[in-house]
């Protein structure tokens, strides 16, 4: 049996306390200042719970006590202190932050890391599985031309203006709309402005906006930096949606106002369960002598069982980080230090018990 400390009992949290405890393998501790929830949890899982302030280096270190890894599905601001108590308890570090600053600070804390110790961020779906299947497609070139990630999480059937309703994190959420984007653009790394880029696209016969947002891309740029002549990061939503954002974040300036855009935001948009998933992925380059593009296309649905309806975004992000971590455990990944996504094995993360939630029944893939 493994020891997990799981911070944070929220949307993602509990999804991932779920997976874990039904694999029978894995002993979870799970941590939050919220006692409801987590008195919520202790009694539908039967898990430990123990109320923990992530800003508090005390009680971090207690709850570590006897973990052999943690996994923090908090807010990305709180994720530095987290692996900071991580490298002094000795044990391994996943997150699912798309916060560039965040994963610097924790990349540099990687450097100190005990063996066997691995400190892993950005491990849900964007980043996270994106950049995975990405540099799958990427390795099947003897020369890459191009690499493009497309990937949304939306209400199945809309009904505001905005076309759009709140599935995940509030701040992850702003986070991508308002910082610069990392591309490589005609073979140059560079910054672009996010919301710009806009394209449209159809799939299954539905038509799509996408746009250039933050963080998606996690570590790939620089992994693919002097190799390709374009790499970017797209977030897709329906059409429409793109034109709002860019009323509110600057034409009544909100992108400077960011506490007031998430009240706005939190209070205006329903939250779903009933969302789909779309992860669309496209690679171009040389082999055998010819031009070839490859791509691969998936859609992830909400499931229901019983009364219980588990959402497409809390299914993909964290089938994800409980992927990782299991391959992890099981000797697929390496064994000390700073872990990027582009170092997982694409097969064996399908193959992976958790993993197969990217093929299960409730997803329609092709490519």
């Amino acid at each position: 049996m493994t020891n997990v400390l799981l911070l944070g009992a929220g949307t993602i949290g509990r999804m991932i306390a779920m997976l874990l405890t039904q694999s029978g393998d894995y002993k979870v501790r799970i941590g939050d200042t919220d006692t409801e929830a987590l008195s919520r949890l202790q009694k539908k899982l039967g898990v430990e719970t123990v109320v923990v302030d992530a800003a508090n280096a005390e009680q971090l270190a207690s709850a570590m006590q006897g973990m052999q890894a943690v996994m923090s599905a908090l807010t990305f601001s709180l994720n530095p202190s987290v692996a900071k108590a991580a490298l002094a308890a000795g044990i391994s570090y996943f997150d699912l932050t798309e916060d560039v600053e965040t994963t610097a600070a924790v990349r540099a804390l990687a450097q100190q890391a005990k063996p066997g110790q691995i400190f892993m961020p950005q491990c849900g779906l964007a980043p996270g599985f994106v950049g995975i299947v990405a540099n799958h497609l990427a390795r099947r070139f003897d020369s890459l031309d191009s690499l493009m990630l497309r990937v949304g999480a939306l209400p199945e059937f809309p009904t505001n203006s905005l076309k759009y309703n709140l599935t995940w994190s509030t701040d992850g959420l702003i986070n991508e709309y308002c910082n610069p984007c990392d591309v490589i653009h005609q073979g140059q790394r560079q910054d672009v402005w996010p919301l710009e880029g806009l394209e449209h696209l159809s799939i299954d016969g539905v038509e799509y906006e996408a746009f250039s947002t933050s963080g998606g891309l996690g570590t790939l740029c620089e992994t693919y930096q002097g190799q390709v002549r374009e790499l970017n990061y797209k977030t897709v939503r329906y059409i429409g949606h793109r034109d709002r954002m860019l009323f509110l974040l600057d034409e009544l300036r909100l992108r400077e106002k960011r506490g007031l855009l998430k009240e706005i935001l939190e209070n205006a948009l329903p939250r779903t369960l009933q969302d789909v998933v779309i992860v669309f992925c496209t690679a171009t380059g040389m082999r055998d002598g010819q031009r070839v593009q490859l791509w691969d296309a998936r859609k992830v649905y909400h499931e229901e069982h019983g009364d219980e309806v588990w959402s497409a975004i809390q299914i993909t992000t964290a089938a994800g980080i409980c992927a990782v971590m299991d391959l992890h455990f099981g000797g697929q990944l390496p064994t000390s230090g700073f872990v990027r996504q582009e170092q997982v094995e694409f097969p064996a993360f399908l193959a992976n018990r958790f993993g197969k939630h990217y093929v299960a029944s409730n997803v329609k893939s092709g490519g």
